[in-house]
């Protein structure tokens, strides 16, 4: 067998010490891995999860122009400061909470929806995620009726759309 520079076009690189391969084949493993629907699902789940997360938290603590507690119609400032920072605490945790949930199943559904368009067409090309998104915000809207479905779809490809195609002109 030949060899180019130490490069064996045939396999192994002749050159390389066992640490060095283990290394290589982990990270081969790590990209075979990566390229899953399944892997893709959950990172992209995941990454919604922390991202709306963070975006609840933060959308929570500017909400106080409104100062209600749960408890009915009395105010957060008639509280005494102890009760109105665990009022307010607890109102972040629920507000981050949902924002997180509803973050990570919006990644969760439009990464394996797209996945699978990918896998199902055998192309990478803006139609997949037009038509993930389409999927996605039908299937999102689907409990308030046919209408918001078929506005959801549109509004969730057109978004993918604007998106994929600024990505990939960069």
């Amino acid at each position: 067998m030949s060899t180019f520079g130490g490069f064996n076009p045939y396999g192994k690189n002749q050159n390389m010490s066992p640490d060095d391969v283990r290394q290589q084949q982990i990270i081969k493993g790590m990209q075979m891995a990566m390229e899953s629907c399944p892997a893709k699902l959950v990172l992209s789940g995941g990454a919604g999860f922390a991202l709306g997360g963070v975006f609840g938290l933060f959308m929570a603590s500017m909400s106080y122009d409104t100062p209600m507690s749960g408890s009915g119609a009395q105010t957060i400032t008639s509280l005494p400061l102890k009760q109105q920072l665990k009022e307010g605490f607890k109102d972040m945790g629920k507000r981050s909470w949902s924002s997180a949930k509803n973050f990570g199943m919006v990644g969760a559904i439009f990464s394996g929806t797209e996945c699978c368009i990918e896998g199902f067409r055998a192309k990478n090309d803006l139609y997949n995620g037009v038509a993930a998104g389409c999927l996605t915000g039908g299937a999102l809207a689907a409990s308030a009726g046919p209408q918001a479905a078929a506005i959801g779809c549109a509004g969730f490809a057109a978004f993918s759309a604007a998106i994929d195609y600024y990505l990939r002109e960069m």
